[in-house]
């Protein structure tokens, strides 16, 4: 499971505040802890006004490219500003992200063909907005494999996020994210399926419980990558439990060491 760690994020109300004080003391913690959790990569959003939205992530990656060797996931919802920043990072990370909305492919995607060692979110929404059935998830996804190939991106350099609804609403949304899933492996065995757990429980109580157990079936269904707190030892475990239940996990090494390490299972005092 590839773990993209979410709390270097403006959206987290502690961080927004962090950004706003420019405590940077804050930040280099958030890097720490991710980090020693087990991140492969780290989200970067500045989650501010337009105006201020460049310096913010230059001050973002400056600090966490100087406390950390682990690659950036650079995110932002306006990708001209994703394509101003990327000569800020060095070393190859992901894009966050492009859809079918706007000109977000027209502008990203000749990025990616220019700098070849990136990979790319992609989001299964267009003019019409966020995907409902697994049919459009699976149409909306598979139209973006088609225009990365035009620039030579491969699917293997893709994280497609079908982008799950709030079960609060829909009632059936795990059920098509799922079968979402299940149906672009089925056609494009390898491109990477992402996910950003939480949307599922909003509007729910015990959300961390209903985000657990999607977190679960997801795998089961195929999932490859999510955007998570990897300091949050109930969804780690979740992925190392899941994985050795499912028989990917040989010999339950992983799940062993991973409790042997102390990353899961009760606190050690």
């Amino acid at each position: 499971m590839i773990i993209i760690g979410e709390k270097i994020n403006g959206a987290v109300p502690r961080t927004a505040k962090a950004i706003a004080e420019k405590d940077e003391n804050y930040i280099i913690e958030l890097v720490k802890t991710q980090d020693e959790a087990g991140s492969h990569y780290l989200d970067v959003c500045a989650g501010t006004a337009p105006e201020e939205e460049y310096d913010t992530l230059c001050w973002l990656i400056d600090i966490v490219q100087g406390h950390t060797e682990t690659p950036i996931c650079i995110d932002s919802p306006d990708a001209k500003m994703l394509e101003k920043v990327l000569p800020k990072i060095n070393k190859p990370g992901i894009i966050n992200s492009i859809s079918g909305e706007g000109d977000k492919c027209e502008v990203l995607l000749p990025v990616l063909q220019q700098h070849n060692e990136w990979q790319v979110v992609a989001l299964c929404c267009d003019n019409g907005g966020m995907a409902a059935s697994a049919e459009d998830k699976i149409r909306i996804g598979m139209d973006l494999i088609e225009r990365a190939g035009k620039f030579g991106v491969t699917p293997d350099r893709i994280h497609i996020d079908p982008l799950v609804l709030a079960l609060s609403a829909v009632n059936d949304a795990s059920i098509q994210f799922c079968d979402a899933i299940r149906g672009l492996k089925e056609k494009s065995p390898t491109v990477k399926i992402a996910a950003a757990l939480s949307n599922v429980s909003f509007g729910m109580p015990a959300r961390g419980l209903l985000n657990r157990n999607f977190l679960t079936l997801t795998i089961a269904a195929g999932l490859d990558t999510i955007i998570a707190d990897p300091t949050n030892r109930d969804v780690i475990g979740n992925i190392f439990a899941t994985q050795a239940l499912l028989g990917t996990d040989k010999f339950c090494r992983k799940y062993n060491n991973a409790f042997r390490s102390g990353k899961i299972g009760p606190i050690k005092k």
